[in-house]
């Protein structure tokens, strides 16, 4: 006969077992606690956003993406590389607001010992990066409508969306709490004004041609104005401001 659990009393250390989270759904509507409490649960290999309070799990990657996501990251991190204080990362998540937590391609931020407005909690990135970066082709009616009036909301500085399928580069700079779209220069090249020396050529990053996308940045490298971002960074770590404590 089974044995009724019921009226088998409970012995010192006994606990009710703890409740499954329901998995995420595209479209489910949650707060960011709920929803990153949930994301934890679901296996390491599914991915989702909340963006705008909603569930987005996003599409299988193309070809196409994977070589653009790839030559974006590698030009990031020859930046990173020569910025002491900045710190490039790939596809992690980013607890930007109460309902917001989106999980960018690829983001460059610069360091909290170095002055920048993110900050760390349990190993996640907290606070708005200084400049997202989306490499958009299924998701770019989300990318450059949702996500970008988020990203403008709560306070990141630049966006840059690349436009895989209409072959278009755009980047954003935040003015007064508005995103702007920059402008190339004569030479086709668009320049950040968050991390001076990040340069990039329109017609190599559309093309995918990475020879010429690090051959410009190495010139935005050898800038004086990125000499003087470096010096800037270090005069940050060596007099560092003192944060509150922040909680999102």
């Amino acid at each position: 006969m089974a044995t009724d659990v019921s009226t088998v009393p409970k012995q010192v250390g006994w606990s009710e077992p703890p409740t499954k989270l329901p998995p995420l759904e595209a479209g489910d509507h949650l707060d960011r606690a709920t929803f990153h409490a949930r994301y934890e649960a679901m296996p390491e290999a599914f991915r989702a956003e909340l963006i705008q309070g909603v569930v987005h799990v996003p599409s299988p990657l193309k070809r196409r993406h994977g070589r653009m996501h790839l030559a974006v990251g590698h030009w990031l991190s020859e930046y990173e590389n020569a910025t002491p204080g900045t710190e490039v990362y790939d596809a992690a998540s980013v607890l930007l607001g109460p309902e917001t937590e989106p999980q960018p391609d690829l983001c460059l931020l610069i360091s909290p010992s170095h002055g920048g407005q993110t900050w760390e909690e349990d190993d996640y990135i907290v606070g708005p990066p200084e400049l997202l970066v989306e490499i958009s082709s299924s998701t770019v009616a989300i990318d450059l409508h949702e996500k970008k009036a988020d990203y403008e909301k709560l306070g990141v500085m630049e966006y840059l969306v690349v436009v895989v399928r209409q072959q278009r580069v755009i980047w954003f700079v935040s003015r007064q709490g508005t995103f702007v779209e920059l402008t190339p220069g004569a030479d086709g090249c668009l320049r950040s004004e968050i991390f001076p020396g990040l340069w990039l050529d329109v017609d190599a990053a559309v093309q995918r041609n990475k020879t010429r996308m690090l051959e410009v940045l190495h010139h935005g490298l050898a800038s004086p104005e990125h000499a003087a971002w470096v010096a800037e960074l270090n005069r940050r770590a060596a007099n560092p401001v003192n944060k509150p404590a922040q909680g999102n």
